[in-house]
C-alpha cells in the first residue's frame, strides 16, 4: 500500500479564525476524542513492545527515545520524568532529539532532515545490543528518526516506532510498529496536537507499564519516587505510615529521610522489629 501523508491533510474545520473561543474548544475536544480510542486499539502491540523492553532493561540495557521537534520533545518529556517518579538512574530511559538540548526549547532548522545524525547521537550516548530504541514521527518519515532506525537495526538493536499515518516508510524498519491515526489536524500540519496526544499517551503506557513490570510500584503507590519537595514528602510520610503501621507523623518521617525513599523506609523499619 501507498503512504498517506495524513497528518499533512487539510483540516476538517474551515474559517478557524472566525470562530468563538467556545466553537474552537469545543471542535477541538472533539477532535482529542477520537485519540483514546486509537490507542486502545494498538494495546495488544504496545504489550508485546513492553514485555521486550523490560526483557532488556533487567538485563541491564537501557530505552532510547529518538525524535525532532515535538515528538522530540516529548520523548525528552517522558524520559526526563522515569527517575524522579521512579528511582531509576538517569541512565535507564535516555532522549536524543534532533538539534540536541537547544532543540527542546526553541526549533533548530533543519536538523530533522540529516538521516546520518540520528545514529551518530545514539552512538554519542554509548548505544549497544542490549538496548532498545524507540523512534517517535508524527510523520513516520522524518529522516534523522528513519536514518537512526536503519542503523539500529543494521547492529542488531530492537526497535520500535510510535507514528501517526497509515503504511508509513517507518513502520516497515522496526519490530515493534505502533501506528496511531488519529486523521488530520484542527490546524492543518500542526502534529502537536491530535498527534501529539497519541503519542503522548503511548509514551505513558509504556514508560508506566515497562516501570510496574520491574517492581518500581507496590500495590499503586510509586515507592520508589525521589522525594524532591514538600508535596512528595508528604505523600510518602503517609505510605510509610500505611505500610508500618507507624501512627505517629514525624516518626514516619524521620525513617524516611534517613533511608531516602517509602521501600527503603519500610524495609528498615520491618527489619528493626519495632
Amino acid at each position: 500500500m501507498s503512504f498517506q501523508n495524513i497528518t499533512e491533510y487539510p483540516s476538517a474545520h474551515r474559517d478557524l479564525e472566525k470562530m468563538t473561543a467556545l466553537e474552537i474548544l469545543s471542535a477541538m475536544n472533539g477532535e482529542d476524542k477520537r485519540v483514546a480510542e486509537v490507542v486502545a486499539a494498538v494495546v495488544p502491540r504496545i504489550a508485546l513492545l513492553v514485555d521486550d523492553i523490560t526483557d532488556r532493561l533487567i538485563r541491564g540495557g537501557s530505552l532510547f527515545y529518538i525524535g525532532a521537534g515535538t515528538s522530540g520533545r516529548l520523548g525528552v518529556l517522558d524520559a526526563s520524568e522515569c527517575p524522579p517518579t521512579f528511582g531509576v538512574a538517569p541512565n535507564m530511559v535516555k532522549a536524543v532529539i534532533a538539534g540536541g538540548e537547544k532543540a527542546i526549547i526553541s526549533a533548530v532548522e533543519g536538523a530533522e532532515d540529516n538521516d546520518l545524525q540520528g545514529w551518530r547521537d545514539l552512538c554519542s550516548n554509548n548505544i549497544s545490543k542490549d538496548d532498545v530504541v524507540i523512534g517517535i514521527t508524527a510523520s513516520g518519515s522524518t529522516p534523522y528518526v528513519l536514518g537512526a532506525l536503519k542503523s539500529c537495526r543494521a547492529n542488531g538493536i530492537l526497535t520500535a516506532a510510535i507514528y501517526c499515518n497509515p503504511d508509513a516508510p517507518v513502520g516497515q524498519m522496526v519490530h515493534h510498529p505502533i501506528e496511531l491515526v488519529v486523521g488530520p489536524e484542527f490546524v492543518t500540519g500542526s502534529t502537536r496536537l491530535k498527534a501529539g496526544t497519541a503519542q503522548k499517551m503511548a509514551l505513558n503506557m509504556i514508560s508506566t507499564a515497562v516501570m510496574i513490570r520491574l517492581g518500581r510500584v507496590e500495590d499503586n503507590k510509586m515507592i520508589d519516587m525521589q522525594l524532591t519537595n514538600e508535596k512528595l514528602l508528604s505523600r510518602g510520610i503517609f505510605m510509610v505510615m500505611e505500610k508500618t503501621g507507624i501512627t505517629d507523623q514525624e516518626l514516619a518521617k524521620k525513617w524516611l529521610q534517613e533511608h531516602g525513599s517509602v521501600r527503603a523506609a519500610v524495609l528498615a523499619f520491618l527489619a528493626s522489629g519495632q
